[in-house]
């Protein structure tokens, strides 16, 4: 893991594969406990290429020095995104 909040990354690797790539990254929340979301695309082999965005938010929490990740919510596409997004505008207003 990391020492630093903004360090930590979806960023994943295989067999010299970037499988998960990161695209963009918003800290929701820093602290003892942080949450962060982060925009990713995941490799398709069969395709040769990076599928569509994909969004997750994960919890981490610090202990050691380091942070681990406690938690995490995948949004399965980006019509969930968009319900979440209506939700939270209509509950905020």
């Amino acid at each position: 893991m990391s020492e630093n909040i903004d360090d930590l990354t979806v960023n994943y690797e295989d067999n010299g594969q970037l499988v998960i790539k990161e695209l963009d990254k918003v800290i929701l929340s820093k602290g003892a406990w942080s949450t962060i979301l982060f925009r990713y695309q995941e490799w398709r082999p069969e395709n040769g290429d990076y599928g569509p965005d994909k969004y997750v938010i994960r919890r981490y929490r610090k202990s050691g020095g380091e942070y681990r990740q406690q938690s995490k919510f995948t949004i399965s596409s980006a019509d969930q995104a968009r319900k979440i997004v209506e939700a939270l505008q209509g509950w905020l207003e």
